[in-house]
């Protein structure tokens, strides 16, 4: 069917364009006039083959997952278009073309479609849950329901770029000592199976008594070798039940709980959930969307099953008529402070404006504890693996320095 752009005069005499789909320029000039418009300009726009009347085969781009800074790209550009007055289905055509990700250019084609045949893009964005989540549509749905779309998708982009940079900044912080780690635990396990065994063949040539430290570390190393598939098998085993065990209610709450309270990481792990938590409430609120329906879906989003049951506990209070910060204060999860601070925030009528201080200052928290756990654990990795390559050193250099004083 020919797609039409128009242009008309409303009964206030405002300008208003658009494109439209239509048999031909006579029945849509009668669709016009039954709404009340006054014609001005009709021209037919020739629809580009390039893109949505492709075949998946022959779209263009790289394969791969949908990443934040895909969303922020998409979400900022939207924003753009839209406050220069760009029709929606125009909007999505361009970003369509020019994005590189494959997966997502398919999927801003079917949000294309849908919106092309009368569907509002929340309602489009929400059958991709994947890629869009609750909250992504929720923020939607209100800058439609505003009439600010622009605004709402320029601030939807501004708070995916301060999560994505929050994200990385933690899984910097906890990849760097589990590799090390890992090559630590890799590199001993080497030594005990590999070395420790050529070593034990030339003292037992010797006939000579043995240190304990040396019997002990040649001890360790004979049960290695012998039962290291077994260890290996009960390992691989332990990790699949206790995955399973997280993913169940009890375990899930019982594993985020703990998370919370681990020496040196847990701090950071609470910073970065109270600074979610808030960036999330106060975008949501600040957006438009109802209270009850912000708490929902901040705790499907919260990422910690402990943060996510607190938050429910606040929204079925406020459905009771209590605060925010009351239901809050119960469960001693969340720091006096932001309990004190979302308190005056309620008070004084400025809660979104003072859960973005809250979620400000941990983000900076959050910056200041990586930089410390990253120069704590350093040294602390190095020094435990000094200490052990020490220790199996000098347990193998005892026999040896034993028999050069019996041989003097």
């Amino acid at each position: 069917m020919p797609l039409f752009e128009y242009q008309v005069k409303d009964q206030e005499g405002r300008n208003l364009t658009g494109t439209q789909e239509s048999s031909d320029p006579n029945a849509l000039i009668a669709t016009l006039r039954e709404k009340g418009f006054v014609i001005i300009r009709i021209t037919e726009v020739k629809k580009k083959p390039s893109l949505f009347s492709m075949s998946g085969s022959k779209l263009s781009g790289k394969r791969g997952k949908i990443k934040l800074d895909d969303l922020v790209v998409f979400a900022r550009q939207m924003a753009t278009m839209v406050e220069a007055g760009v029709p929606l289905v125009q909007a999505l055509d361009i970003l369509g073309e020019q994005s590189e990700n494959l997966s997502l250019k398919k999927i801003v084609i079917d949000i294309h479609n849908s919106v092309e045949s009368g569907k509002s893009l929340s309602e489009a964005m929400e059958k991709h849950k994947k890629v869009f989540s609750n909250f992504f549509v929720s923020m939607v749905h209100a800058g439609e329901s505003s009439g600010r779309l622009d605004e709402i998708l320029d601030r939807l982009a501004t708070y995916i770029e301060k999560s994505s940079a929050l994200q990385k900044k933690v899984r910097s912080a906890l990849i760097y000592p589990a590799v090390v780690s890992t090559i630590a635990v890799l590199i001993t396990m080497g030594m005990l199976t590999f070395v420790i065994p050529k070593f034990a063949g030339i003292f037992e040539s010797l006939n000579a008594p043995l240190p304990l430290p040396t019997r002990l570390l040649i001890g360790l190393s004979t049960f290695l070798r012998q039962y290291l598939l077994v260890i290996i098998v009960v390992f691989a085993i332990g990790t699949v039940l206790f995955i399973q065990f997280i993913n169940t209610k009890k375990g899930r709450l019982w594993f985020d709980s703990r998370k919370l309270t681990v020496l040196l990481f847990g701090p950071l792990l609470l910073k970065v959930a109270v600074s979610k938590f808030s960036r999330t409430l106060s975008t949501l609120i600040k957006s438009g969307v109802p209270i009850l329906t912000s708490l929902d879906i901040v705790a499907k989003t919260a990422g910690n099953r402990l943060i996510e049951l607190v938050v429910q506990d606040v929204r079925n209070s406020i459905k009771e008529g209590e605060s925010i910060s009351v239901p809050l204060g119960k469960k001693k999860v969340f720091p006096p402070m932001v309990i004190r601070m979302v308190s005056v925030g309620e008070e004084t009528g400025e809660l979104e404006k003072m859960l973005t201080k809250i979620a400000d200052f941990y983000d900076t928290q959050v910056d200041a504890s990586v930089d410390g756990l990253t120069s704590i654990i350093e040294p602390l990795i190095i020094a435990l693996l000094a200490i052990v390559i020490g220790a199996i050193v000098i347990a193998m250099f005892l026999p040896i320095l034993t028999l050069t004083s019996v041989i003097r």
